[in-house]
């Protein structure tokens, strides 16, 4: 994001949601989160539980709630605990390597 590399990850996790995109999630420890801020934010899946916001903060822009995480995710999705996943726009890219 702006230019930046705020993840890398040999940890990362695919989830086929069910619109059948798919998003990846990155553990919290390989994102560089003093780049990211908490966000008031926040969606309710029901397959995945309530979902927290963060903001992207670069030199030159903030990029509102394009990252978020469930703290508490359903038992069917538990492994995305502690992980967050990106919208991906002009700004932001994920790339799979």
């Amino acid at each position: 994001a702006g230019g930046a590399i705020l993840a890398e990850s040999t940890q990362a996790l695919e989830l086929t949601e069910q619109t059948g995109s798919t998003q990846i999630y990155f553990p919290k420890n390989d994102i560089a989160m003093a780049l990211l801020e908490p966000s008031d934010h926040t969606t309710n899946c029901p397959q995945k539980g309530t979902a927290q916001y963060f903001s992207i903060i670069t030199k030159s822009t903030t990029l509102e709630n394009v990252a978020w995480g469930y703290a508490n995710p359903s038992e069917a999705v538990a492994a995305i605990k502690d992980h967050l996943t990106f919208q991906t726009s002009d700004h932001v890219t994920v790339e799979q390597i």
